[in-house]
């Protein structure tokens, strides 16, 4: 495998933008209390790597009032619209174009790393995640997001969503050298790294947490911006991709319909 970023099109793709927004106001309510229990000195030095729009580094320069952070992402049109829209943040906000496979700071640079909705989208994810034990400094945090597609769970219906989380990410998967279901992997990952303190939590993205119309807005631009490579790249085409879709986004807006998205949240310490 070679193309270290096999979802680029998709990443770039306008529904990237709605999506990374939706997670955020899905997720970040339940995510604060997990953050705030780091031993983090009041001046934080923070990266968020693979930063996207910065939806989570602006919130992470909010939460941490005395923070410097940065946030790193190859796609500039994203790192464009975060500089433009969190101008006001700058300059202990900032953000640069670098690869998280071979990030430009020296070993130890940073007392927390943070790594969200990415680690599921990229090849050799464990060697990015050693990338960013390097860069975190002894005794420092890594946080991270890594997303598992087995963990989306919807009310039976026709089309069946069961058959779809069954079979799309695993076809999608093979075909792009990544691992939609790392967030039941990360554990043994960080543990081979020898880390500390490893920990795996659970932010429940459901009916009744989250809005309706927030999960049903991630539900919309995964839709709309992977129906298409869904449709080539695993025995789901297009149209039936996009009907699943539907079927899940109206499960969700019913009154009287639940469904679940269950988000690993991984946390370790990098050894004294």
């Amino acid at each position: 495998m070679t193309d270290l970023n096999p979802q680029a099109k998709q990443m770039a793709d306008e529904s990237m933008v709605r999506n990374l927004d939706a997670q955020a106001r899905a997720i970040w309510p339940q995510e604060i209390s997990l953050l705030r229990r780091y031993e983090l000195p009041e001046d934080v030095r923070i990266l968020d790597a693979g930063c996207g729009t910065g939806e989570g580094a602006s919130r992470l320069a909010e939460l941490f009032p005395r923070a410097h952070v940065l946030g790193v992402d190859i796609i500039d049109p994203h790192l464009d619209l975060a500089r433009a829209r969190y101008a006001s943040l700058a300059p202990r906000l900032a953000f640069e174009h670098q690869s998280i496979y071979e990030l430009n700071a020296a070993n130890g640079s940073f007392d927390l790393t943070v790594c969200r909705h990415v680690l599921h989208s990229i090849p050799h994810a464990d060697q990015v995640i050693a990338e960013l034990v390097r860069v975190t400094r002894r005794g420092g945090y890594l946080h991270m997001i890594p997303e598992d597609y087995g963990m989306l769970h919807f009310q039976r219906a026709e089309p069946d969503p069961r058959d779809f989380w069954h079979q799309a990410p695993t076809s999608f998967g093979e075909r792009t050298g990544t691992d939609l279901f790392i967030g039941r992997n990360i554990f043994g990952i960080l543990a081979a790294l020898g880390l500390e303190e490893i920990k795996v939590d659970y932010v429940i993205v459901d009916t009744l947490r989250v809005p309706r119309e927030t999960f049903a807005a991630i539900l919309e631009a995964w839709r709309d911006g992977y129906a298409e490579s869904i449709g080539e790249l695993t025995p789901i085409s297009r149209e039936s991709a996009e009907a699943y879709f539907n079927q899940m986004i109206s499960n969700i807006r019913d009154p009287h319909g639940y469904a679940v998205w269950m988000v690993p949240v991984a946390s370790a310490r990098v050894r004294l």
